[in-house]
C-alpha cells in the first residue's frame, strides 16, 4: 500500500483539536501535581510528625504502581464503592496525583542538595521556614527546573493513557481517524509529530528559564 499524506493534512484540524484537549488536561494535571508535590516535599524536609510519614507512604504508593492502574481505579474502580467520576476529573486527578509523587521527590532532593552551612547561616538570624523560603528555595529552584521539566514532559506523554477513559485527546482522536480511514502509518506519524512539537516547546521553555535564572 502506498502512503497517502493528503489524508494527514485533511485530518490535521481534528488532530489539533485533540492536541488542545491534551494540553488542557496536562496543564491542569501539572498544576495539581506541582502544588501537591511541593506540599509533600515540605512535609518530608521539615519532618513534620505524622505528615512526613504520610508523604513517604504516598510517594511509595504512587511511584510503585502503574499510572494506568491508578487511572482505572479512579474511573472504573471507585463506582463500585459509590464514587463515580466523570472522565475529565478522573483523568486530571489520576495524572495529577501520579505527577505529585515524582515532583515531591525532585523538590525534596533539590532542597536537601543545598549545603548545610547555608542552612546554619540562615538560621542564625531567621526561623527554619524563613531560611527555607528565602535562602534555600531560591538556590534549589535552579537545580530542580531541569528534572521537573523532564517530569512535565513525561506527564504530557502519559496523558495519552486518558484516552482509555474515553477522553478524546490527541491519541484517541488519532485512533478514531484511523478507524475511519485505515491509514494508520500516516496518522500515527502525525500524532507523534504533534507530541514532539509540544515536548520541544517545554524543553525550550526550560532552557529559557535556566538562562534567566543564571543571568
Amino acid at each position: 500500500m502506498t502512503l497517502d499524506w493528503t489524508i494527514l493534512w485533511e485530518k490535521l484540524p481534528l488532530l489539533l483539536e485533540g492536541a488542545l484537549v491534551t494540553i488542557l488536561i496536562t496543564s491542569a494535571s501539572l498544576l495539581l501535581g506541582t502544588i501537591l508535590g511541593f506540599t509533600l516535599a515540605l512535609f518530608r524536609v521539615a519532618k513534620i510528625p505524622g505528615l512526613s510519614q504520610f508523604a513517604r507512604f504516598y510517594v511509595t504508593i504512587f511511584r510503585g504502581t502503574p499510572l494506568l492502574v491508578q487511572l482505572f481505579i479512579l474511573y472504573f474502580g471507585l463506582p463500585s464503592i459509590g464514587v463515580a467520576l466523570e472522565p475529565w476529573p478522573a483523568g486530571i486527578l489520576g495524572l495529577g496525583l501520579n505527577t505529585g509523587a515524582y515532583v515531591s521527590e525532585i523538590i525534596r532532593a533539590s532542597i536537601l542538595s543545598i549545603d548545610q552551612p547555608q542552612w546554619e547561616a540562615g538560621m542564625m538570624d531567621s526561623s527554619y521556614f524563613e531560611t527555607l523560603a528565602f535562602i534555600v528555595l531560591p538556590q534549589a529552584l535552579k537545580r530542580m527546573i531541569p528534572p521537573i521539566t523532564n517530569q512535565f514532559i513525561i506527564t504530557l506523554k502519559n496523558s495519552s493513557l486518558v484516552s482509555l477513559l474515553t477522553i478524546e485527546e490527541l491519541f484517541r482522536r488519532g485512533e478514531q481517524i484511523i478507524y475511519s480511514t485505515f491509514r494508520a502509518f500516516e496518522i500515527y506519524l502525525g500524532v507523534a509529530a504533534i507530541y514532539l512539537v509540544m515536548t520541544s516547546v517545554l524543553s525550550a521553555l526550560t532552557e529559557y528559564l535556566e538562562n534567566r535564572l543564571e543571568a
